[in-house]
């Protein structure tokens, strides 16, 4: 293969923001003439819009992803005293998140086939503390809706989603954002639904804890001047950001279903790189994964490391992630957790051996190839140091 010219970047929003370039701007020129700039009409059509299209009654925007968590918890009457479980493969905003609310987290292990919380050993971790569960739809796949239903009914937990990765992602019938009682989103510029900067949102389908999570996110006002809330907070969707983002929600199908074509196309031609020791992440739940990020494990069977295999695709110009390298009861922010190595086996293990290949909405075929026969290319190098059998091509 030669030497490619042009860079496959990790993302490209360009491609997404040319479409709409014109319409950004009268957007954000309707803003500047209302001059409506904190909490303006944006945000609440954009509310409405986003909580319509997941299922949701409600819907609250707020600063970030974590906010959403933090103040969500905390509006569905959860805090100190109550036990929370959360996957430790995650983004560390979930732990944050649930710290910031007062409640305990209790970390569980995930699926090494998913990367998803294991919700058997959810179950294992219940104690008469635990209050809630906040399942994380991790890469663009939900947890599994009756699986998690059948839990939380059986041990009367509540349920708090953290879908920042999952906008519109579906499974079993049911939209990311509408299980249980509340659900997070994060709205940073790289999430399938993005801003052009920070963001985040709530939905629910309780009308009580949208009201109090209006409060939250309002300096504890009900109403101007008016503080019902003790532990209120600046965390307020900015209107501008609203109405990028409520330009963007009507294209969000079709972007969704692009990323989910180019991952079917991964899949196809990966899978002759399985017994190489290249092994995708599960898809459990067929055109409702959104994949926010496409995701293998290099494990130990690939002639190469995960380290080579990234250097092999920086030189071919193409860039990849890793998601994540430390879980999160390895941080060292968190050793007061009380959690240590060998802990949570599975998600220490896929921390050594993920990797996230460039996935983006507007990504051709002919890029996919670029990566897959990068990734085939290195593999073949590295079979012929160590006289493994070859693979000559992924396709």
């Amino acid at each position: 293969m030669t030497n490619p010219q042009e860079l496959i970047p990790f993302v490209d929003l360009s491609w997404q923001h040319n479409q709409i370039q014109e319409e950004m701007q009268a957007a954000l020129t309707a803003v500047l003439s209302r001059g409506d700039f904190v909490l303006g009409q944006a945000v609440k059509d954009l509310e409405t819009a986003f909580a319509d299209a997941s299922g949701a009654q409600h819907g609250v925007g707020v600063g970030c992803g974590t906010d959403a968590i933090a103040l969500g918890l905390a509006a569905c009457g959860i805090g100190e005293g109550d036990e929370v479980l959360l996957p430790a493969n995650t983004f560390v905003a979930t732990l944050i998140g649930i710290l910031r609310s007062g409640a305990t987290p209790v970390f569980v292990d995930c699926d090494r086939e998913t990367a998803l919380i294991d919700l058997a050993a959810a179950e294992a971790a219940i104690t008469s503390k635990t209050r809630a569960i906040v399942p994380v739809h991790l890469y663009g796949q939900m947890v599994s809706p009756s699986g998690l239903q059948a839990l939380a009914e059986r041990h009367n937990l509540l349920i708090f989603e953290d879908a920042a990765q999952a906008h519109l992602a579906q499974r079993e019938g049911v939209t990311a954002g509408s299980i249980g009682m509340a659900a997070a989103f994060s709205f940073y510029p790289s999430k399938n639904l993005g801003a052009i900067g920070d963001g985040g949102m709530l939905l629910t389908q309780e009308a009580l804890v949208a009201q109090t999570t209006r409060s939250l996110r309002n300096y504890g006002a009900a109403r101007k001047y008016f503080h019902t809330e003790p532990h209120g907070t600046n965390s307020r969707l900015d209107t501008l950001q609203a109405a990028i983002l409520g330009l963007k929600l009507p294209y969000l199908h079709n972007w969704n279903q692009a990323r989910n074509r180019i991952a079917q196309h991964y899949d196809e031609c990966l899978a002759n790189l399985r017994e190489f020791g290249i092994i995708p992440m599960r898809n459990d739940s067929g055109t409702g994964h959104v994949y926010h990020l496409y995701v293998v494990r290099v494990t130990i069977d690939c002639p190469l490391d995960r380290t080579a295999l990234q250097l092999a695709l920086e030189a071919q110009q193409i860039q990849s992630g890793i998601h994540y390298p430390v879980p999160c009861h390895l941080q060292p922010a968190f050793q007061s957790l009380g959690y240590h190595a060998s802990d949570f086996p599975m998600s220490e293990a896929l921390s050594q051996e993920i990797l996230s290949l460039p996935m983006f909405p507007g990504m051709t075929l002919a890029q996919a190839d670029r990566v897959i026969d990068a990734i085939a290319q290195a593999v073949n190098q590295g079979a012929s140091i160590t006289e493994s059998p070859t693979v000559l091509s992924a396709k």
